[in-house]
């Protein structure tokens, strides 16, 4: 165990030095996974004896006294909507239960690259939809610190296998805060990239001009490290820009006396009476006493972005998920006698119901009665809010909120859907702007929880967050 609460940085001198092996490294997660995980379930299936192989391979090297990339032999996890060839990629769902991907992703081929042990697919909210991991088809994830609580979504699994040193990586997605969120309610950090920094090739898709992969670790300094190995530019993904990628440890160990840090007021105005909001003005408080200035912006209209995203995201999830009508490769009922009854039949059984819910409230605001009173009028609002937000910034060099609305609440508490959309009331913004965002953990809360602040850049100065965030996590020592 002692092995595993290491970081990926600690772990990769042990290796060089021949402290440890990487085999060891990858058998002691392994034992941690088959320990842990009936209990947690964070992981949806495993790929123990490839992780030993690529062990296997790393032990070779060094033994000869080559050199390894950085995070060979690091124990990883991949969220299971990204592909791993031969592996199944079910996305939580029944409809993709018994699918089995052909194709490696191109972030799973980076790491592949690199040497980095994949110990298994991660449990989610089913495609991607939801914030509390209680949305998988399969079953429900618990958060390491509390069993009885959720650990938050949907990269609930990614998370939890992170928190719990199951492995010392792990990789999410993060559609409307899908990343930060979780991270927050498991006490670790996680990291959601511009929009078009990593390939999304390979990662089957919920809303598509939203999505993003990002990296969930434990420390600020294995983020910044990780990131650099998944970022870039990819011909297989149009949206994925041709940016030059920063060694982001460069920005670490860093001072953060002069930065300016903006505060949006209608945030604050949201944040009233929340669970959150005194360890947000702790988080101004320190910031403020460690030299940097805070500075009050507005970005208009920032309370509306929660509504934005739920007209856009259901809309391109509808069209996304229309492919899986039982026909090819999904989940066919078998006693369907005609085409219609295979459609209707195997999407009525094979999707959740929070999916369904999203594929109704998606065809209904694409239809042609609604398109323009709603579909048409959230694009033109994301519009605006991209460029208010980008003129923010020129006022500030970061922006300061909570990542939640409080700590991680108890499973099965939130039953009314409009609740659970709440919970991402102060991440999605990063995402209907396509700015980059982090979550750093900052205290406990009262009921002993972890709780993450959030940070946000703009496009591509993911070198700012990882300054101010590992400034943070590096002297917030008594709050």
């Amino acid at each position: 165990m002692e092995l595993l609460q290491k970081t990926a940085t600690e772990q990769h001198k042990a290796l060089i030095n021949k402290e440890i092996s990487a085999c060891e490294l990858v058998e002691a997660s392994i034992d941690r996974i088959n320990k842990l995980d009936d209990t947690l379930g964070a992981f949806n299936s495993t790929t123990f004896d490839t992780a030993l192989e690529t062990a296997k391979i790393v032990d070779k090297k060094i033994a000869q006294g080559e050199k390894i990339p950085y995070l060979a032999g690091i124990p990883l996890a991949l969220k299971d909507n990204m592909n791993l060839k031969g592996v199944k990629t079910t996305c939580s769902s029944k409809i993709l239960e018994n699918f089995v991907s052909p194709y490696d992703a191109t972030i799973t081929e980076k790491l592949k690259e690199n040497l980095v042990p994949i110990l298994g697919k991660t449990n989610l909210d089913e495609f991607a939809m939801g914030s509390s991991n209680e949305n998988s088809a399969f079953r429900i994830v618990k958060n390491p610190y509390n069993l009885s609580k959720v650990p938050g979504g949907s990269s609930g699994g990614s998370a939890c296998s992170v928190s719990a040193s199951e492995v010392t990586l792990s990789l999410g997605s993060d559609t409307g805060g899908s990343i930060r969120l979780p991270a927050s309610f498991c006490g670790i950090v996680g990291f959601k990239p511009t929009y078009g920094r990593v390939s999304r090739y390979g990662v089957i898709a919920f809303a598509s001009s939203l999505d993003q992969v990002g990296p969930i670790t434990k420390t600020v300094e294995d983020n910044a490290i990780l990131l650099e190995v998944l970022s870039g530019a990819d011909c297989n993904d149009e949206t994925c820009e041709n940016v030059p990628v920063e060694d982001y440890t460069q920005f670490l160990n860093k001072d953060i006396r002069g930065m300016k840090i903006g505060v949006v007021g209608s945030v604050e105005e949201m944040l009233k009476g929340l669970g959150s909001e005194p360890y947000y003005n702790q988080m101004k408080e320190f910031l403020k006493q460690n030299g940097a200035e805070i500075v009050p912006i507005e970005i208009e209209n920032m309370e509306l972005a929660l509504p934005v995203y739920y007209i856009i995201a259901p809309a391109e999830a509808t069209s996304n998920l229309a492919r899986y009508d039982g026909v090819k490769y999904s989940y066919r009922n078998k006693d369907a006698k005609n085409l219609e009854e295979i459609y209707k039949k195997s999407r009525t059984e094979g999707f959740g119901r929070e999916v369904k819910r999203r594929i109704m409230l998606g065809n209904y605001v694409l239809s042609s009665g609604y398109f323009d009173a709603y579909y048409n009028k959230a694009r033109a609002l994301q519009a605006k809010l991209r460029e208010d937000m980008l003129s923010a910034f020129t006022k500030c060099d970061v922006i300061l909120m909570p990542t939640t609305k409080g700590e991680a609440y108890k499973i099965g508490e939130k039953v009314n859907p409009i609740d659970a959309y709440k919970e991402d009331m102060f991440t999605v913004g990063a995402n209907i702007t396509g700015v980059p965002a982090i979550s750093v953990p900052f205290c406990f809360g009262k009921n002993n929880l972890p709780v993450g602040m959030q940070f946000l850049a703009p496009h591509y100065a993911e070198g700012r967050l990882y300054r101010v965030a590992d400034f943070v996590e590096k002297h917030k020592e008594g709050k």
